[in-house]
């Protein structure tokens, strides 16, 4: 029950401070937790190096951070969605270091279960090795990545029990549950706090013993790209005209 938290403010009292490392949860803006990014932003705290397949878009998520100029580095694998942190990256005012989205989900796995490294052979050959140790293994190279922590995770799921015990939905099932895992203090927003022994054992997805801080919280749900196709019925109209 002390996991509980009234709001997004006081779920990251005392956690935030200037140059820190967070990782962030959500693919694309799916699952993403837009509403403690939203208190990042809020608090001030600058200088962050944040972990995150990508950098939300211009003016959400993410992209609200790289707005304010509170992200010093990006470690992503994907980050096509968003001008500013382009404009910032290719201006020089960002860094970046790029990660097959693979070897960053591996990473943060790694990271969260005390693996300091691992080799792949994602990379070996190409810029992603450059200044990296490589291996060979039974003929063939292999790249060292390292493992990844950091000093707060912050995480959207679906539901949770007091205890902290999480679901997620779907594709928001994506960086989170490692993430979770990986942060030296884990918060999560759900969409529902549910009584202990509520949710069925075989559907939790992380266990409550990853996370320290837990607030209920409403979302928008952007979508990243709305794509449609004409009705039937206009397309019809349209052939007669």
């Amino acid at each position: 029950m002390g996991k509980i938290y009234a709001d997004v403010t006081s779920a990251l009292e005392g956690l935030t401070f200037d140059g820190m490392t967070v990782m962030s949860g959500g693919f694309g803006l799916c699952g993403i937790p837009e509403n403690l990014i939203a208190a990042l932003r809020d608090s001030g705290v600058k200088g962050l190096t944040v972990i995150s397949n990508n950098a939300g878009v211009d003016g959400f998520g993410l992209g609200q951070l790289l707005g304010t100029r509170q992200i010093a580095k990006m470690i992503s694998s994907y980050v096509g969605e968003n001008k500013e942190f382009e404009r910032q990256y290719l201006a020089g005012e960002l860094e970046l270091e790029f990660n097959p989205q693979g070897t960053l989900a591996e990473r943060i796995r790694a990271g969260g279960a005390g693996i300091p490294a691992f080799f792949t052979a994602t990379g070996v050959g190409t810029l992603v090795a450059e200044g990296k140790e490589v291996r060979n293994f039974n003929g063939r190279d292999y790249v060292m990545e390292t493992g990844l922590i950091a000093d707060l995770s912050i995480v959207k799921a679906w539901k949770a029990d007091e205890r902290g015990n999480l679901a997620f939905r779907k594709t928001a099932r994506n960086f989170n549950p490692m993430m979770a895992t990986a942060g030296k203090v884990t918060v999560v927003e759900v969409e529902e706090i549910v009584p202990v022994g509520s949710l069925d054992p075989d559907h939790i997805h992380t266990p409550g013993v990853y996370v320290d801080r837990l607030i209920q919280t409403v979302s928008e749900k952007r979508i990243e790209q709305r794509t449609v196709r004409p009705h039937p019925e206009a397309a019809v109209a349209r052939s007669e005209v």
